[in-house]
């Protein structure tokens, strides 16, 4: 497996040439562009790494997945989902035009920019602070890592450039989809897309996802086996942006990916996988990390359709 994933990272090498960091937030756009790294965690406990596997970067929209899972713990499904659709979108991942031409007017999907937000306006806790310190700790347990934190950096970058999402957040806030304070719940929602992990911490994360809730390291159940597969469901259908349907044919298992240059994927009862490049492509996703996933899908016969 060692050689097959090194040999993978060397064939798509190539493509980080021909794709562009995210420039709309300005600490993303200083990141080095030539990175491309992975790990594969599997069911029998081992982890393979490759190339800049241990490079820092943050979760950005791979954070929708774990938030919704502490929302739909928080409320149940029916509540979550009357604020938040269950069907994928043509458009980009912060798009408002569906906001303001569908009825009612909620976000189509919780792996959109508008659907996360609203998401985290379920998250019960006091203040703020609280709900994000909750969702951390998910995070943590999740990846087996108790040193995860915020990039400072990256979460003041998005806060002072993030007015797309305020103004997706602010239309929310006047049709009754989401209540509370607006800045507050946008700060839950700055604070996890900022959270700065690896490879590894992102394949634990599919790895937990393909063990439907379960830590394969203890046994421990975190959420219902109903949860997991609701989120693995989104992430094939939603998960890969407005390239969803491509990613389904090319790949074919449940992903997402976010626009600091992660890919997160997990393969049901099999494995989960972390790939991180930060060129992306004009969808927004890692286009070597799209390059490695579709040549491991390949190489190991991962697709489930």
């Amino acid at each position: 497996m060692d050689s097959l994933l090194n040999r993978i990272i060397e064939k798509n090498k190539c493509l980080t040439n021909k794709g562009k960091v995210a420039s709309y937030i300005p600490a993303l756009e200083r990141v080095n562009p030539n990175y491309l790294g992975a790990c594969i965690a599997d069911m029998n406990g081992n982890l393979y790494t490759a190339g800049d596997y241990n490079r820092k970067f943050t979760l950005q929209s791979i954070s929708k997945t774990v938030s919704l899972m502490l929302a739909i713990m928080d409320n149940g499904t029916e509540e979550v989902f009357s604020k938040v659709g269950m069907e994928p979108t043509g458009d980009a991942f912060n798009s408002i035009i569906r906001l303001e031409t569908i009825s009612p007017s909620k976000p189509l999907n919780p792996m959109i920019n508008a659907g996360a937000i609203a998401v985290d306006s379920m998250i019960k806790g006091k203040n703020s602070e609280e709900k994000f310190n909750r969702l951390l700790k998910l995070f943590r347990k999740i990846c087996s890592n108790e040193y995860l934190n915020i990039n400072e950096e990256v979460y003041l970058s998005e806060k002072q450039t993030g007015n797309r999402n305020r103004a997706l957040a602010y239309f929310m806030k006047d049709v009754g989809i989401i209540s509370g304070d607006v800045e507050d719940i946008l700060d839950i929602y700055f604070k996890q897309c900022s959270i700065e992990v690896d490879c590894i911490d992102i394949a634990r994360i599919g790895l937990f996802l393909a063990n439907n809730g379960v830590i394969l390291d203890t046994g421990e159940r975190v959420v219902e086996e109903k949860i997991a597969k609701t989120i693995k469901t989104f992430m094939v259908t939603c998960g890969m942006y407005n390239a969803s349907g491509e990613f389904a044919i090319n790949v074919g298992v449940p992903a997402k990916s976010g626009v600091g240059g992660g890919i997160m994927a997990a393969v049901p009862l099999r494995m989960g996988v972390g790939v991180f490049s930060p060129a992306l492509d004009d969808k927004g996703n890692s286009l070597a990390g799209y390059g490695v996933l579709k040549d491991l899908s390949r190489e190991l016969d991962l697709s489930f359709f």
